[in-house]
């Protein structure tokens, strides 16, 4: 299934298919994937590699999420043409906790509102979420680069193209970068010796760090591991999926509101909807078969869209996020405004954050003239009476035609 998805681009060893897919068939196996705390929430493209997390977890394997505590003081620059700001420990560590927290409750609401039944939930192995910071802030550097740095050849690091990539820009490579794919690797090892972690999973620009990984296990520990990259996702402007308007869409509702999150996979081209839909969402490759055969034949319902943003609302913000989002979606674009009705102030503000919103006591004999004054609608009275007498006013989805 996870091929038919089209869900990995690229292996290491390259020639180990055979070898990974009997491990993905026999005993469970244990597969981490890594998450530096360079802001305080996750965005949309990080779905893809918490997504193939659950596919492992689906199989029946044991699944890390390892937050970096330790390595988000350094900032991969894997797919940088410049430095990260340096981000201060006390933002490092509030960061973590907020990210740990948003994997736990993806994990949480996939299990709840979208894998199977209660008895399938309970086969499911509980996702294990842990920092670097809790091994790296007890070891002597001098240990550390002993141990680690002699393992790893320079050859081979100055080989990877992140880091070749930096070199030759203006802004060159700090050495601190440099040395991040030798604390990525040791990561893994650490998770070997502890966990007899495998695999690791990360998005295509982590192949050089995964090659590190590889090489220091197999001269420490003599033992075949095995990395997975995910296919990079770009939208028609060629810009990394995940960002809206040159903005990144986080899973943090106070960044991105739901509404705005729901909007965003509902706005996807149909040209790269069932891609999505294969990579975001956990159907069986045959039902999206079956969308995408309705959705050629009526088009403007939108169906795969529609599905597709289903999935990944409910999966980051709930069952209950899902419907609200739906619910505003259709009170503001299908006519249906009862749902508008219910919601109390604060909810108004948060589902349609980015929008100009005025509160005001609507006093007895208030026309619709003085309440688009007062809400700033218009710049003079004039622009007012003569764009509403022309129909251009719409008070919930009604044209307003008398000032």
């Amino acid at each position: 299934d996870i091929r038919d998805r089209n869900f990995i681009h690229d292996i290491f060893p390259g020639s180990a298919w055979e070898n990974i897919s009997n491990a993905w068939r026999n005993i469970p196996q244990t597969f981490y994937a890594g998450f530096d705390p360079t802001a305080d929430s996750l965005h949309v493209g990080h779905l893809l590699v918490l997504n193939g997390l659950i596919h492992c977890q689906r199989a029946g394997h044991q699944t890390i999420a390892l937050v970096g505590g330790a390595t988000g003081l350094i900032g991969d620059p894997s797919g940088r043409s410049a430095e990260r700001s340096k981000l201060d420990a006390t933002s490092i560590k509030s960061n973590s906790q907020e990210i740990s927290e948003q994997i736990r409750k993806i994990f949480k609401n996939h299990s709840q509102y979208i894998y199977g039944n209660e008895h399938q939930r309970l086969q499911l192995r509980d996702v294990k979420i842990v920092n670097n910071v809790e091994w790296y802030q007890t070891m002597p550097l001098i240990e550390f680069v002993s141990n680690v740095g002699r393992h790893l050849r320079m050859g081979s690091m100055l080989s990877r193209s992140s880091v070749h990539a930096r070199l030759r820009s203006e802004t060159g490579m700090n050495f601190s970068e440099f040395a991040y794919q030798m604390f990525q690797a040791y990561d893994w090892l650490h998770l070997f010796k502890v966990y007899d972690c495998r695999f690791q999973i990360g998005g295509s620009d982590q192949m050089g760090n995964i090659m590190s990984g590889h090489e220091l296990i197999s001269k420490v520990k003599k033992k075949n591991v095995f990395g997975l990259t995910l296919p990079l996702v770009i939208n028609e402007e060629g810009d990394k999926f995940g960002k809206s308007a040159g903005k990144a869409v986080w899973l943090d509702e106070r960044k991105t509101s739901i509404l705005s999150f729901y909007q965003f996979f509902i706005r996807v081209p149909d040209n790269e909807v069932e891609t999505f839909l294969k990579l975001f969402t956990f159907l069986p490759i045959n039902e999206v078969r079956t969308i995408m055969k309705e959705q050629r034949v009526s088009p403007q319902l939108r169906l795969a869209q529609k599905t597709l943003a289903k999935y990944c609302t409910t999966l980051v913000h709930g069952e209950s996020g899902f419907k609200q989002a739906e619910a505003v979606t259709n009170a503001l674009y299908e006519g249906s405004l009862e749902f508008l009705g219910n919601l109390d102030a604060a909810t108004i503000q948060d589902t349609l954050s980015g929008c100009t919103i005025c509160q005001m006591p609507l006093d007895s004999g208030t026309t619709i003239l003085d309440l688009v004054m007062k809400a700033k609608c218009f710049m003079t009275e004039n622009d007012a009476v003569r764009i509403i007498s022309a129909g251009g006013l719409y008070i919930n989805q009604k044209r307003m035609q008398n000032v």
